[in-house]
């Protein structure tokens, strides 16, 4: 069955968004709601989000800034009221005369104080959570999609017609290697992209315990993968989604995960050499992951956010540098790491791992 906006008459897809509790699934398409048109749509954001960082990467690698008109507006890293209530209304923008923080914004679309006014003004009834990415639709004035794995696919070839050829045929998801990408995304979002969460945010020593092995278990996975296939990326010559998904948590690892999340097995500059290269190599020679990764969003975020964790709120000065120079481009000569902790080597050996041997 198909939702029908009482305010515009278009026909929604019945997925789009079920109601208050759902969050927005939608897709840009020509034969639905959201059509590929320039200067139509517009992206929500913080710098400091692992999640949001990818939807903004996709919008810099396909350039949509620039042919399709995507515009960004950009939350503070914090302070953070709690989501789901009228009174803790999440994120904030810069507003009118309160503290501003470099580097955020205006909400530049309705020049309002929280994220959670977007919300609602997609959906007055909203009882989800207030988060980055979201995709506005400014023409039919609300949320196509907030889920950030939808959007890495789904925006890669949503404005293809708007775009040079070039541009239009560059793809993360190349049809050759989708089997193997499917594949390491799955455990990869399970076990690293969340794993630092389910250890970082862990209520107790046991719950910490049984989460933290299975993150180095993926990074040893990680290491073993880039180090077969030769660089640049992880799965060899082409960038896939799975460079944008392992840029977004492996860039905040050394930074905030090792010390803010207590996952310090190892950090990837002294423990993953490959690793180590193959995050340089994308800092320093792709320049639209340099340029959409902000490390004091990303610093102050974590620490300045989680009271519960950090109740001083202390921003670490380190590590230094935020990421290393001296790429090697001989990936021949990069030996291969890996933390061999018991509990993390039994980790590897369960079975998502070993289907992906």
């Amino acid at each position: 069955m198909s939702t029908t906006s009482s305010t515009s008459g278009i026909i929604f897809p019945p997925d789009w968004h079920a109601g208050p509790d759902d969050s927005f699934h939608g897709k840009i398409t020509k034969d639905g709601p959201f059509h590929p048109e320039k200067d139509r749509y517009h992206l929500y954001i913080g710098l400091f989000c692992p999640f949001a960082h990818r939807a903004n990467l996709v919008r810099k690698l396909k350039q949509l800034d620039k042919y399709a008109g995507i515009d960004i507006s950009i939350v503070k890293p914090y302070p953070k009221d709690e989501p789901n209530t009228p009174s803790k209304p999440g994120w904030r923008f810069n507003h009118n005369d309160e503290s501003r923080y470099e580097g955020a914004t205006e909400d530049k679309l309705f020049g309002y104080q929280y994220i959670n006014e977007v919300y609602f003004q997609a959906d007055k009834s909203y009882k989800g959570k207030y988060t980055v990415p979201a995709l506005w639709d400014k023409k039919l004035n609300t949320i196509v999609n907030n889920e950030s794995a939808e959007l890495l696919r789904d925006l890669q070839t949503a404005f293809n017609e708007l775009l040079p050829k070039d541009v239009a045929e560059m793809t993360l998801y190349p049809k050759e290697l989708q089997s193997e990408i499917d594949t390491i995304a799955s455990w990869m979002s399970d076990h690293l992209n969340t794993g630092v969460y389910k250890a970082g945010f862990a209520p107790n020593q046991e719950v910490y315990n049984k989460h933290l092995p299975p993150v180095f278990a993926a990074l040893n996975k990680l290491e073993k993968i880039t180090k077969q296939h030769g660089g640049p990326y992880i799965l060899g010559a082409k960038m896939t989604e799975l460079d944008v998904s392992a840029y977004a948590s492996i860039v905040r690892f050394d930074t905030v995960y090792v010390q803010h999340f207590k996952c310090n097995l190892g950090m990837i500059r002294y423990s993953y050499p490959v690793l180590h290269n193959w995050l340089k190599c994308m800092y320093f020679n792709e320049e639209a992951y340099r340029e959409t990764t902000e490390f004091r969003h990303i610093k102050e975020n974590y620490t300045k956010s989680h009271s519960d964790i950090n109740p001083k709120s202390i921003t670490p000065m380190g590590p230094w540098p935020d990421v290393e120079e001296g790429f090697e481009k001989d990936w021949s000569r990069i030996r291969a790491g890996s933390i061999n902790m018991p509990e993390v080597l039994e980790a590897e050996k369960r079975s998502v791992f070993a289907a992906a041997q």
